[in-house]
């Protein structure tokens, strides 16, 4: 990870040319900007090694690779060290806001030896990507490559997705599946799944000609045209057609031209092979086809058209068609004995559906003696196909090429994404946060591209190279490549992760005491604990203190939650990133504070932050987690420290349940853009002028008991942030009372650029909703505990013009009518909670969008969904009159349920009294 390395070390350079509190010396200044030229240069020269490079001799690549890495983190370990020494020897004689003078003078023989060796590597690396592959070893799917006469073993599972795709390469009415790709990740059997398609005695009888070629990352385009041409026509002389490329594809496509054929192009990882070989496979409406293979989703994009393509992916595998095919593979034709059962399919779980993971599974369990013992130690041990080297060196080679066909400005965010356990859900804004941090987010300047937008994409072009699986999708892009909002990686990846990651330095990961003590944790960068009593241990704690003390940058506590204090390795004076929110603190840990480089600090904390926090200068994000909820019936919250105005360089500010205090005279918080967590004290004039740049806001407000008014006062002056982008507004503890009409809120209080607005307990009446739908930016609205009251609400036209998700909990609406011309851009509704509503109009007609209601009236959930089925059916020819539609409830009794459309498509539930009274009270 010689590109991740460069990064870190260039960030480092100009945070130090940046600082507003470091002073360099002239002579310094001009060693430290020498140094960052070179580095920058390296830095250009290792981007030049991207995915679709495929004639390079990657062993070599990467042993270069890792001595450009291990030179130039020794060259920041010695700066950033020298650096902190000159910063902690003043910071003893000076107050907290005071300037440091760096001089860096000592440092001039090592940098220029320094930049002498990287200098010479990186001619070597350019010398090496310009030289033409020799020997390079081939790294290939599981089932890759197969011999079309070879009987294969059956396929297991995925029956119904095979009839599909079957029904697809054979229905030939249907001229809309002519190019149909099979798009998913490595080991899913993509390979095994087209050849039975390719072998199916009814798709045989179906094509004239049938041609199958296998590309993979290495090939030559005039060779795989030659390869089709003699499966379509084996009459044909190959040397004839040498010398020449397009008298090949001109001899493919006339014998293609008028016959019916299946064309297969497996393993395809480029655009250029479809823009080659397209011109030789001629459309013939109903009755060709051509299935493509690949990991790559891009390249089923590539040749997208709504005409002719039809995209597929294909599932894991259930957990018992994974033990059937683990049985299928250990025994043959024979049964499994009966005691071996159980085991057996506790083992096929563990392989978490990946056909590959359970195929290499099976050849290990078939060397374990059959006994029901031998079995049960193997299901008890939930990673044991990763613990066999062999195995584990297997499985990597079949995923090794999608990671090496990652750019190299992606690799460093993919692997940090393993440092999470195994099988957790990957929230983006996590990893967005520490890719910030780490500076590998590289934002398209040119369409002014921002770091949220950046991450995005980088995760979006993560998961096109099927590395990860996405989860959650996003509610402003719902339908769109940006749509991610978590994702999954599955076991065999993160294994990958882990074991490449600690080969190249980049992560160590921790989850017993052997991996605290052996000699993978020596010199790591990043440090990730999965089992948090580990810092009870002595032995362990001194291991990372006396292996990372110079090196860790990084670490990270995902382990369960554990509710007693252990101390911080306060020996990790060059830490950056310090995440110990899984463990509870009592008192705060002081150690922190010597780690003056920290830029990131999260934790779990009840009390307030000392003082003295505001020796973190160089902190961007603080995050305090409180154990708990933060109940204090109107009393005062107290105050954080007046000091945390000082902190110039903070970025993103979370603590919970917390009051800020008002600033000191010419004190701001300038860079701040996220601010959660906080109470409506916030809005002062004086604290608002000091957070311009604020983007993010979250105000927590806690009611007195029986308050007869609301605390609101204050918001009315939100407008002033001009850049607010994101408001959340919540009522920790509510009062519902319907017979108290809250005033409405102000309109000041939400501010033009407002893209996203959470409101929770405010209790507003309805009739205000249209205040919020006046907002010309607005995107995401989510109205949570009564955000507003009443049973009706009325929508006016032209509102929420770029509104695109629309959710609402826990109220006591009733009916809700939306205007004409209104919600234009919506695609998502959503109710949760929400048993009395009885009526949804849209006096515009069809709405075409997703409605969602879980946890609601089952009733109105079938129907919602029956009508929008309608809705699509008939299109424009809308139904009138009354209809009624059979729903069973939760004790199995069926009540008809009646509804009426008008000619605008409006539509209203009708519901008896005993039924409404009944939903009232569930």
């Amino acid at each position: 990870m010689a590109y991740a390395a460069v990064i870190s070390v260039v960030q480092t350079i100009e945070r130090l040319l940046n600082s507003s509190r470091i002073l360099l010396s002239p002579p310094s200044l001009n060693i430290v900007k020498s140094a960052n030229q070179e580095l920058k240069s390296l830095k250009e020269t290792l981007k030049k090694l991207d995915g679709g490079s495929k004639n390079v001799s990657w062993k070599k690549v990467n042993a270069l690779d890792a001595r450009i890495r291990e030179a130039v983190s020794q060259f920041e370990d010695l700066l950033e060290s020298m650096v902190l020494d000159q910063i902690v020897s003043q910071s003893d004689q000076s107050d907290a806001s005071s300037n440091f003078s760096i001089d860096l003078q000592h440092l001039t023989q090592d940098v220029d030896f320094y930049m002498d060796s990287m200098k010479k590597m990186e001619e070597e690396y350019i010398l090496e990507l310009q030289k033409p592959l020799t020997d390079e070893e081939d790294y290939d799917d599981i089932d890759t490559v197969p011999d079309l006469g070879e009987k294969r073993s059956k396929m297991v599972g995925l029956s119904e997705e095979f009839s599909k795709m079957k029904d697809f390469l054979t229905n030939s009415s249907d001229d809309q599946h002519y190019v149909i790709s099979i798009v998913e990740m490595a080991g899913m059997g993509k390979t095994t799944f087209a050849m039975e398609l390719f072998q199916d005695p009814s798709v045989v009888s179906h094509f004239e000609h049938r041609a199958w070629v296998t590309v993979g990352r290495k090939y030559e385009l005039d060779e795989l045209a030659r390869q089709l041409l003699v499966q379509v026509d084996p009459d044909t002389n190959l040397l004839l057609l040498e010398g020449s490329a397009d008298k090949a594809r001109y001899n493919l496509y006339r014998k293609l031209k008028d016959s019916r054929y299946l064309i297969v192009l497996d393993d395809v990882w480029d655009t250029q092979v479809w823009d080659y070989l397209s011109c030789s496979l001629p459309y013939s409406a109903g009755r060709s086809r051509v299935l493509l293979t690949t990991r790559i989703k891009d390249v089923a994009r590539h040749i997208y058209h709504p005409a002719f393509f039809n995209h597929n992916t294909i599932r894991l595998l259930s957990r018992e068609e994974s033990w059937i095919l683990l049985s299928q593979k250990v025994f043959g034709e024979e049964r499994c004995p009966p005691q071996l059962q159980k085991a057996g399919k506790e083992i096929a779980a563990n392989c978490f559906g990946l056909p590959l993971v359970i195929v290499t599974a099976a050849e290990l369990l078939s060397k374990v003696e059959m006994t029901p013992e031998s079995w049960n130690k193997v299901a008890e041990e939930k990673d044991f196909v990763f613990m066999d080297n062999d195995a584990h060196e297997r499985i990597s080679k079949v995923l090794m090429p999608s990671y090496e066909y990652l750019p190299q400005y992606l690799k460093p965010c993919f692997l940090l994404m393993g440092v999470v356990p195994q099988k957790h859900e990957i929230p983006l804004f996590m990893f967005r946060d520490i890719w910030i941090l780490e500076g590998f987010l590289e934002p398209n300047i040119k369409v002014k591209q921002t770091m949220k937008d950046c991450a995005r994409q980088y995760l979006a072009n993560i998961v096109s190279n099927s590395l990860v699986m996405p989860f959650k999708s996003n509610e402003t892009y719902p339908s769109t490549d940006k749509d991610i909002k978590t994702c999954l990686i599955h076991t065999s990846v993160w294994h990958f992760c882990k074991r490449e990651a600690g080969k190249n330095k980049f992560f160590h990961v921790l989850r017993t005491l052997d991996d605290g003590l052996d000699e993978g944790i020596k010199n790591q960068r990043r440090l990730a604990v999965h089992n948090n009593i580990l810092f009870g241990v002595k032995d362990v704690y001194d291991s990372i203190e006396d292996n990372c003390a110079s090196t860790a940058r990084s670490l990270q506590c995902y382990g369960r939650y554990h509710e007693y204090q252990v101390p911080i390795c306060s020996g990790l004076r060059l830490l950056r990133i310090l995440d110990v929110r899984r463990i509870r603190f009592y008192k705060f840990p002081m150690a922190v504070l010597k780690m003056i480089q920290l830029r990131y600090f999260s934790l779990t904390y009840n009390g307030k932050l000392p003082p003295s926090i505001s020796k973190l200068w160089n902190l961007e994000f603080l995050i305090i987690h409180r154990h708990g909820s933060i109940k204090s019936g109107g009393a005062a919250q107290s105050h954080e420290p007046v000091e945390i105005w000082d902190m110039q360089e903070m970025k993103h500010l979370r603590i919970m349940g917390s009051r800020l205090p008002n600033p000191n005279c010419g004190s701001s918080l300038k860079n701040l853009l996220t601010l959660v967590g906080v109470n409506s004290g916030i809005c002062s004039k004086r604290i608002l002028k000091r957070i311009s740049k604020l983007k993010k806001l979250g105000i927590r407000i806690e009611l007195a008991p029986r308050d007869g008014s609301r605390p609101f006062n204050g918001l009315n002056r939100i407008s002033r942030l001009r850049r607010l982008e994101s408001l959340q507004c919540i009522v920790v503890n509510p009062e519902v009372r319907p017979e108290f009409v809250a005033p409405p809120p102000p309109r000041s209080m939400f501010p033009s650029t407002l893209r996203k607005l959470r409101l929770s307990g405010m209790g507003y009446p309805w009739e205000h909703m249209n205040i919020i739908g006046s907002l010309p930016n607005l995107e995401v609205l989510k109205l949570l505990c009564y955000a507003f009251q009443g049973p009706k609400c009325e929508i006016q036209r032209k509102k929420f013009l770029k509104l695109r998700f629309l959710f609402i909990e826990d109220t006591d609406l009733v009916e809700l009518n939306i205007a004409s011309e209104s919600l234009p851009e919506l695609s998502t509704l959503s109710f949760k909670h929400c048993y009395k509503v009885e009526a949804v109009r849209w006096e515009s007609g069809i709405y075409g969008g997703k409605i969602e209601a879980p946890l609601c009236n089952p009733m109105i959930e079938r129907c919602l969904k029956e009508l929008k089925e309608a809705r699509e059916k008939r299109n424009a020819s809308l139904m009138t009159g009354v209809s009624a539609m059979p729903v069973v409830d939760a004790d199995g009794n069926v009540h008809m349920i009646r509804y009426i459309i008008d000619e605008h498509g409006n539509f209203k539930i009708i519901i008896s009294e005993e039924m409404a009274a009944a939903l009232a009270n569930p």
